[in-house]
C-alpha cells in the first residue's frame, strides 16, 4: 500500500485544495499511483478478489476522466470500464439492478461503472423515466442489495461522486462546443441537467442521504479541479483497499532461435498503408 497512508477518508472529504496542480507536477504523481494501480491489479488477481467502484456525478464532473486515468496503465483483464447506453426494450422488462448484476466482477477483476444503478435516483428520477412507486422502492432496497447481494459476499464496494459547481458545470459544457473532439459527449440530455440543476441538486442529496451506510459510504470529490480531483481520487482508492505487493517472477528474454533456411525477413503478402508521417 502506499506509504504515509491517510486516515479513512480524509484526503476525499477534506475541502478542496487551492491552486492549480501544474501538468509536471500532476503527471509526476500519477505515475506514482499508477504504479500502485497495478500493484493492487495484481493483487486482486492473486488473492481471486472482486472489486466494485461506482462512479456518480453531475454531467462534465469528471467520472470517464478519472476512470481513463485509472485503466491506462493497467490490464483490461483485470480493469473493466463499463458505461452503460440506455436500457433496451427488453432490460425495461428486467428487474431494474438485472443488467448491472451482469456486469459485476468475477474473482480477479475490478469493475469501474461509470455511471451505475444510481442512474434510477439521478436522471430517471429529475426526468421523469420512472415513477414514484419505482423510485421509492430503489431508494428503500439498494442499502439492502449492496449489503446483502455485494458486501455480504465479499465484494469490495466504493462509491464516489464527483461534486463539480454549477459555474465549471457551464465552463466546461461551453468548451466541449468549441472543441470539435469532444462534440460526441453533448446530447440534450447533457445540456438540459443545467437547466434543471437545482432539480439535480434536490435529486442528488437525497441519493446520497438514503444510500451513505456504514458497509457502502459515499465519498464526496471535490471535482472543480480535474487534475486534484484525479489524484484524490485514486490515492483514496488505494488508501481504501488493504492490498499488499506482490512478488512476480520477471521473464528472462531469450536468444532468438536460429533462422531457417526458407525464412525471410518481413512478410510477403499484404498491401502496406500509405505512408503520410
Amino acid at each position: 500500500m502506499l506509504k504515509d497512508k491517510q486516515k479513512k477518508n480524509e484526503v476525499i472529504e477534506a475541502p478542496a485544495g487551492s491552486g492549480k496542480v501544474s501538468r509536471k507536477e500532476f503527471e509526476k504523481e500519477l505515475a506514482k499511483l499508477q504504479v500502485e494501480l497495478t500493484r493492487l491489479q495484481t493483487w486482486v488477481k492473486d488473492k481471486g478478489e472482486r472489486v466494485i467502484v461506482v462512479f456518480e456525478g453531475r454531467d462534465t464532473a469528471g467520472k470517464g476522466g478519472v476512470i481513463n486515468r485509472i485503466t491506462a496503465r493497467t490490464s483490461p483483464r483485470v480493469y473493466r470500464h463499463v458505461a452503460l447506453p440506455a436500457p433496451s426494450d427488453r432490460e425495461k422488462t428486467q428487474v431494474y439492478i438485472q443488467r448491472y448484476i451482469a456486469r459485476f466482477p468475477a474473482a480477479g477483476e475490478i469493475v469501474l461503472f461509470d455511471r451505475s444503478w444510481y442512474n434510477r435516483a439521478g436522471v430517471e428520477r429529475v426526468m421523469g423515466f420512472c415513477s414514484d412507486e419505482e423510485y421509492e422502492r430503489f431508494i428503500a432496497m439498494t442499502p439492502v442489495v449492496e449489503r446483502e447481494m455485494i458486501v455480504n459476499n465479499g465484494i469490495i464496494l466504493r462509491k464516489y461522486f464527483l461534486d463539480v459547481s454549477q459555474d465549471e458545470q457551464r465552463r466546461r459544457f461551453e468548451a466541449r462546443i468549441k472543441d470539435p473532439v469532444k462534440h460526441w459527449k453533448l446530447s440534450p440530455m447533457d445540456t438540459e441537467s443545467v437547466r434543471r440543476w437545482w432539480d439535480y441538486t434536490v435529486a442528488y442529496q437525497r441519493m446520497i442521504e438514503a444510500t451513505h451506510t456504514s458497509w457502502a459510504p459515499w465519498h464526496i470529490v471535490p471535482a472543480d479541479n480535474k487534475r486534484r480531483a484525479r489524484l484524490n481520487l485514486i490515492r483514496h482508492l488505494l488508501d481504501s483497499i488493504p492490498y499488499k505487493k506482490v512478488d512476480i517472477d520477471l521473464p528472462k528474454i531469450p536468444k532468438v532461435q536460429r533462422r531457417p533456411k526458407d525464412a525471410t525477413e518481413g512478410l510477403n503478402a499484404g498491401k502496406p498503408i500509405p505512408s503520410h508521417y
